[in-house]
Formats: structure tokens, sequence, C-alpha cells
């Protein structure tokens, strides 16, 4: 039987809600104007369920990460408050599936976008910036998936950790990225893997908006895209992301996966 875009978006919402995984959906089922309908769909139904809107992530700005994921194209997705786990606390893996944590940067917007930016307008809309994790979790068997797939689950949204906000926009250019696992360096890359500056990341998510006939209002966060592949979460383990060195770096996030 088909699946509608709403049935679609139910299933993976209650995956999501329910810790479980679910088979993907048939090649060419949906298109991928479909998928994001369904990705709406489906956080739609977090919002009926009291969860706020926090902003959006974008996914796969790394080259790294689309060879990992066997994908080429630049993707998208919702964040909302129920997602946000505190920097310095405790992870729970009974809230996902089988979760992965990769390093990225977050801003904060001082302004609603509500249309394509240049690169001089974007820096103008972004308040701060800090360092970040995204704990990404596919609602598909075995983390496999399409294109379609992926965006109709969230682009694997699941979690994020941000650190402190800092105005030190230069400290992003060409930094040194670097996630340990108890002390140990797990992925080490640049803020240059997020489309050559992280900022970009701000242009590319206003051109999504208006695409999608969408505005961010001010106070919303931006996760810009992994600067390394992801590494798969494990009971006990301490994480740690450190972005830039001396003076410039930006302050480290960190969390404890509960044992």
């Amino acid at each position: 039987m088909m699946t509608t875009v709403q049935e679609a978006a139910a299933l993976l919402d209650g995956a999501a809600h329910a810790r479980h995984d679910v088979e993907q959906f048939p090649s060419g089922q949906f298109t991928l104007a479909q998928a994001y309908e369904i990705q709406r769909a489906s956080i739609q139904r977090r919002i009926e369920r009291g969860e706020r809107h926090k902003g959006i992530k974008l996914g796969f700005t790394s080259r790294a990460k689309m060879i990992q994921m066997g994908v080429d194209s630049l993707i998208w997705g919702l964040l909302t408050d129920a997602m946000v786990e505190e920097d310095g606390g405790v992870v729970d893996l009974g809230r996902y599936i089988h979760p992965r944590v990769e390093p990225e940067v977050c801003f904060v917007t001082r302004r609603a976008i509500d249309a394509p930016l240049t690169a001089l307008e974007a820096a103008d809309c972004i308040e701060a910036v800090a360092p970040a994790m995204e704990i990404i979790d596919s609602r598909y068997r075995n983390f496999r998936f399409s294109l379609e797939d992926v965006v109709a689950d969230n682009c694997s949204s699941a979690g994020l950790v941000v650190g402190a906000w800092s105005r030190n926009f230069d400290a992003l250019a060409n930094a040194g990225v670097r996630m340990q696992f108890d002390g140990r360096d797990v992925q080490v890359g640049s803020t240059a893997a997020i489309l050559g500056h992280p900022l970009r990341s701000i242009v590319q998510a206003s051109r999504l908006l208006h695409g999608a006939q969408m505005s961010l209002p001010a106070g919303s966060l931006i996760m810009a895209g992994a600067a390394t592949a992801a590494e798969a979460l494990r009971p006990g383990v301490h994480v740690q992301c450190r972005i830039g060195s001396g003076t410039g770096a930006l302050a480290s996030v960190a969390f404890q996966v509960a044992g």
C-alpha cells in the first residue's frame, strides 16, 4: 500500500518518540519536495505536543559528511527546544536509538531572516557564535537511508549541545576542530570543512528558508553543519569539542554520557 505524506510523518514521529527504528521507504516513493513535506508534518506533531521551534540545522556541508552518508546535496532540518542537551550535563542514551555525535558551530540570530542574504548581510544577522555538538540519530534501520529518506527524517537531527556564546567571529576562519572521547582525539578537522567558512552557512540557510517560504525569528539557532564525520556514542564516555587554540579559541563544549 502506498504511504501518504501524513502517514510517513506519523511513522517517523512515532519512531522518534518511542525510540525504535523503522524500515526505509521504498526507493522512489517520495520526491525530495515530498520529503520536506514529511519533515515539516512530523515536526508539527511535536509542536502540537508542546515543543517549541528553536531554529534550523544544515546537513552535509562538509565533504567528510557527504562521503560518510553517501550523498552529495546540502540538506536542512528543524530544531525544537526538546532537542537541547545541557553543556556539561549528562546525556541519557535511552532518549535515542543509535546515536552518533559530530562537532559543529552554532550561531544565534540577532534579527529575523526572511529573505536571501549576501555574505555581508549574513554577518550582520548574527548575534553570537558557539562551539557545539549535534547528536544525530537516524530513525531508519542500520542508519541507512536515501537522500529523500534522511530529509523526511528531519535530517537525522535528535539532540544538540551548545557551549558558551562569543562575538569572536574571527576565530571561525580555518580553525582547528578536535572532538575527544575521554580525552583522546576521535575526530580532528577544520571549520573550513563547513562550506569553506561557517558564516557561509547563514547565506545558505537564508536561501533554503526563502525557497521554503519560511522565515527565522530573531533569537533562533542555526547549526552550521558538521566539521568532521560522526562518532557513535557509547555508555560512560566523556565527550568534548574544542574549536581553535590559544587566545583566539572559542570556549569548549562537553557532555557526559550516562553509564
